[in-house]
């Protein structure tokens, strides 16, 4: 799940701040991770040296607040087992025989409430 999560996210980040975000496939909404800030944000590197130092600590930051955002995405995003589409929480509908998104519970005429849905924001 977790490499799949990995393919569907996009980034937002800036040389200041890391954030991330998915689409969700049925409702098109945006969902943005917790924005983390770079260590250096705001820093001048005063030498080449520095400037180097200060490129890799970014790159290896902005892997770690990565993996953040996948590990957060997966509590909150679902991939329907009918369709494939890669759904929020909000569009997940928990049904008595099988989960699947709004669109195919209505597809197979299931009953469904959704899951509950926190912690990213819209954006």
């Amino acid at each position: 799940m977790k490499n799949l999560i990995r393919k569907q996210i996009i980034d937002y980040s800036d040389e200041k701040i890391f954030c991330f975000g998915i689409i969700c496939h049925e409702c098109g909404k945006i969902r943005k991770s917790t924005p983390i800030r770079f260590s250096k944000a705001g820093e001048i590197p005063q030498s080449e040296s520095k400037k180097i130092i200060f490129r890799i600590l970014y790159e290896r930051e902005h892997e770690q607040a990565l993996e953040k955002a996948v590990e957060e995405a997966a509590n909150f995003f679902n991939l329907c087992p009918h369709c494939g589409k890669f759904v929020c929480d909000d569009c997940f509908l928990i049904c008595e025989d099988l989960d699947v998104c709004r669109s195919c519970a209505e597809d197979l005429q299931e009953i469904g409430e959704p899951s509950s849905f926190a912690g990213w924001i819209s954006g």
